[in-house]
């Protein structure tokens, strides 16, 4: 057989794997989310289907040495992938509908739907590399040379389908189209294998369909009868609903709202709210710097600059597509606020500001970023801090269920003279930090000087804060089980409810 054809069909097939696996991280985001949970079990599946791939290739191999079989094999690869995002997202909505019935979680759900959708394309692609060294040996003695070689050409090929999706394709053109593409490819190498082995013509009209599928229009991602936009971003899916005339911004798998705006309200009646008191806790006078590290679509910004209409407000995030969604639905630019599209810890470094408030509420749900709730962070943040600075973090938790928020508590005690903790709901738990010694009577004292909506606001925290006492796990930057402690939580949470 044609060398050439064996090297581009090992070539092809190690990059068509990895492609496969970033586009499949897009597609599951939008229904299971981006969490560890789910890349631990995109990640294992597919080195289980490749393990599985290389034994029953080599073993096919030995029985069948013949090229036409390991090109019909990848052919065969090709049109599953290519069916892939057309099918996923229906078979995926039925199994968010299902293990919302029976609360099994997100784990099970991304488990068995990437058992179901990836098992067969990626376990062929795996018997590709084991069925080309059989067929390209000729002596004992180069067995070892063609071995890595042929390895050493699927890693190569692997590595540009790791970066060319990511990177460059899937932002351009989308995860469907993405996938089709490399199938696509796929496609054209095995037929012109085929036609070389056996004179067939008969699917050599194969990747001109494949590549047909993407004029097909694309369809919403994820159908909903209150979505207004959703798009891709190079780090999240995003999706904005619309519900009593409240539009809420939704990422990933939408367990979680992110950002809220009624343009006849401002006071949400949600965790942004309290942010708006954070002030108080240690200054009789409102806020003129405030520092907000995951603004997303502008929510707390707009909140601060109705209630504190003097106010300077540096607001940080990430992702420039949520960015462009609060101008567009949120009305941010109504807020006294200038983006800086960045991390927020790297923005700490690279700033000398000093600020009244740092507001902190940034997630990648379900996780806040571990180099977020760190001894170092919070160190930082405290030399940003004028003398009256407050800092306040909004961290995630379920009911009956403290740990994260007492680790990151006790982690900010040991940096700060006074914090305190108070529930924001039933999912949100406020930590908040004083540069400067305070009590609960200092913000009791204030409540006149407050504007009315956030005096109301302190009565309700006062009812329900603690004073965070020195003592408990530290994290750190070389050690913060952020991940450990929320999946322990998430966990918990779906295997004790009814």
């Amino acid at each position: 057989m044609s060398r050439a054809l064996l090297y581009l069909i090992v070539f092809t097939g190690g990059m068509t794997i990895m492609a496969t696996e970033m586009s499949a991280s897009r597609l599951l985001a939008p229904f299971f989310g981006n969490s560890l949970f789910i890349w631990a079990n995109l990640i294992g599946l597919i080195l289980i289907y490749l393990t599985v791939g290389y034994y029953l290739g080599g073993r096919l191999a030995d029985r069948r040495p013949e090229a036409r079989l390991l090109f019909g094999l990848t052919m065969a690869a090709a049109a599953m992938i290519a069916v892939l995002p057309f099918i996923a997202r229906p078979i995926m909505g039925l199994a968010v509908r299902g293990l919302d019935e029976i609360s099994a979680g997100a784990f099970l759900g991304s488990f068995a739907v990437t058992v179901l959708l990836f098992s067969l394309p990626v376990t062929i692609l795996g018997m590709v590399s084991p069925f080309a060294i059989r067929l390209r040996m000729t002596r004992v003695e180069t067995a070892g040379n063609v071995a890595g070689g042929m390895y050493a050409l699927s890693t190569v090929g692997s590595i540009l389908g790791t970066f060319l999706p990511v990177l460059l394709l899937i932002p351009w053109l989308g995860t469907r189209n993405t996938m089709l593409l490399f199938a696509a490819a796929l496609a054209l190498v095995s037929a012109l294998g085929l036609l070389r082995e056996n004179g067939s013509r008969l699917y050599t009209g194969a990747p001109l369909l494949i590549a047909a599928a993407l004029a097909l229009p694309q369809g919403a991602i994820k159908p909903a009868d209150d979505s207004i936009y959703e798009t891709e971003s190079p780090y999240h899916y995003i999706q904005v609903v619309e519900r009593g005339g409240t539009r809420y911004l939704k990422l990933n798998e939408g367990w979680a709202v992110h950002s809220a705006y009624n343009p006849d309200s401002v006071l949400e009646g949600a965790y942004w709210d309290y942010f708006l008191l954070a002030p108080w806790f240690s200054s009789d006078k409102p806020p003129l710097q405030v520092l907000n590290i995951g603004s997303a679509a502008g929510t707390i910004p707009r909140q601060l600059t109705y209630f504190y209409p003097g106010v300077s407000i540096d607001g940080v995030e990430i992702d420039p597509d949520i960015v462009r969604v609060g101008r567009e639905f949120f009305a941010m630019d109504e807020a006294n606020i200038t983006i800086h599209v960045t991390d927020g810890r790297p923005f700490l470094r690279t700033s000398d500001e000093l600020y009244d408030l740092i507001a902190v509420d940034a997630y990648r749900q379900p996780y806040i970023p571990f180099y977020l709730t760190t001894q170092e962070f919070f160190q930082e943040t405290r030399d940003h801090l004028s003398a009256d600075g407050v800092v306040m973090i909004n961290v995630g938790k379920v009911p009956g269920d403290d740990a994260l928020a007492e680790a990151i508590a006790a982690t900010i005690r040991s940096v700060f003279p006074s914090v305190y903790s108070f529930p924001a709901g039933s999912f949100n738990q406020m930590l908040v930090a004083t540069r400067a010694p305070s009590s609960p009577a200092g913000l009791e004292g204030r409540l006149a000087a407050m504007p009315p909506g956030v005096a109301a606001l302190g009565l309700k925290t006062l009812a329900g804060l603690e004073v965070v006492e020195p003592g408990g796990t530290i994290l750190t930057d070389d050690r913060a089980p952020v991940e450990w402690l929320t999946d322990q939580m998430i966990i918990n949470y779906a295997t004790d409810r009814p």
